[in-house]
């Protein structure tokens, strides 16, 4: 009796997955997965929307694209790459969840995110909040002026904006300067305290970056870019982003 082939299933479709591993370097060891589930264990978005990173990537590497690329799980997702750095293999899930939300249509992403991202791209202070350098700067003098006179021990308190030559320029949230702009007066005394030599700068002073949040790729590398020339701009050696 001659032996019978055994045919298990047809070969696995699996061209999203496919298509990322193409994009990063060592294809992000997607392939690797030992199942182990060190990345759930440590993830704070598992269990929403009845997900987890095991789970995404075992349906991405089974070729289940619609459901890995219209799953609402990618936006609670905060690519912090805790699961990178937990995982043994060093695999690269936030790759594959922002390939993911690059897939949704932008009337169908987040709207807070989105629109976070289009008032970044209001003016090169990158502000999410739409916030423009006029507005931090008033911010940040009001706030150290009231330093000066509220607080014992730091009536020569100085905050520089835009001075050349610094060895540090420090970015911050844009939320503090704008709602509460007593939260940068911590950072400003650890800086003090330190004599660090530093400046805020009145052009990509805001740290945070929603466009990557949000997949939008050519944002995400403007914003970046503008923050990046005002540090050059400045002669400054170190940037220092809160965020």
């Amino acid at each position: 009796m001659a032996d019978a082939a055994i045919k298990l299933g047809s070969e696995l479709k699996t061209a999203f997955f496919d298509k990322v591993k193409g994009l990063l370097p060592e294809e992000g060891h997607l392939n690797l997965c030992l199942t182990c589930g060190a990345c759930s264990s440590g993830c704070p978005a598992t269990g929403q929307d009845d997900m987890d990173p095991r789970k995404f990537l075992r349906m991405a590497a089974m070729g289940l694209d619609e459901e890995v690329t219209t799953t609402p799980w990618v936006w609670h997702c905060t690519m912090c790459t805790r699961c990178v750095y937990v995982c043994p293999m060093q695999i690269n899930i936030p790759q594959l969840v922002y390939r993911a939300r690059q897939m949704w249509p932008e009337e169908e992403k987040p709207r807070g995110i989105v629109q976070s991202c289009k008032a970044a791209m209001l003016s090169d202070a990158t502000s999410s909040m739409g916030a423009y350098p006029e507005d931090f700067i008033e911010s940040v003098e009001e706030t150290v002026e009231k330093v000066r006179e509220e607080q014992r021990g730091y009536t020569d308190l100085k905050i520089d904006m835009d001075r050349k030559g610094a060895k540090y320029f420090l970015n911050q949230n844009s939320r503090e300067p704008m709602t509460e702009p007593d939260e940068m007066v911590p950072l400003w005394k650890i800086m003090h305290a330190a004599g660090a030599d530093w400046t805020y700068g009145s052009l990509g002073w805001a740290a945070e970056n929603y466009c990557m949040f949000a997949a939008s790729e050519e944002e995400w590398e403007k914003i970046v870019r503008t923050k990046a020339k005002a540090v050059d701009d400045l002669g400054c050696e170190y940037w220092l982003n809160t965020e």
